[in-house]
């Protein structure tokens, strides 16, 4: 499907598998920080909308105001961070190169450097997004 030029009503339905949707203040700072750092691949941004691709996963980012309607809007905190409690891994990216990343790309935070995670086999770090979603880029170890 080309992203890029493709209408909301022909993407929707070429959707599968788990769906995630992040709703932002700043969508073009929460863009920036995706694709300059854990070099997610942008597929199409509008004010209101991105799609943007890691490996095989697909991330939708709307914009608060484009969820005005919506339910969850009236949970929105109006300060703070927004992703408290979830963890959005990211299983193919080098959590040293992300983080090395991040003071030049802007307001982000390292919040757990780089380090081996043996019981489980990774290197990972947790790495706070302009919009407070918790990022973790990881690789196997070795």
């Amino acid at each position: 499907m080309e992203y890029d030029t493709a209408e909301g009503h022909q993407i929707g339905p070429a959707l599968r598998g788990l769906g995630l949707n992040l709703l932002c203040r700043d969508l073009a700072r929460e863009v920036a920080f995706l694709v300059q750092v854990l070099e997610m691949q942008r597929l199409r941004q509008t004010a209101d909308f991105a799609l943007l691709r890691s490996g095989t996963v697909l991330v939708q980012l709307h914009s608060d105001g484009s969820f005005a309607a919506h339910p969850l809007h009236g949970l929105l905190p109006e300060a703070g961070p927004r992703g408290a409690g979830l963890e959005l891994r990211l299983y193919e990216i080098d959590p040293d190169a992300a983080c090395a990343r991040v003071d030049a790309n802007g307001p982000a935070m390292v919040l757990a450097p780089p380090r081996d995670k043996p019981g489980h086999g990774l290197r990972e770090a947790v790495i706070l997004s302009p919009e407070g979603y918790a990022w973790v880029p990881s690789r196997p170890i070795g």
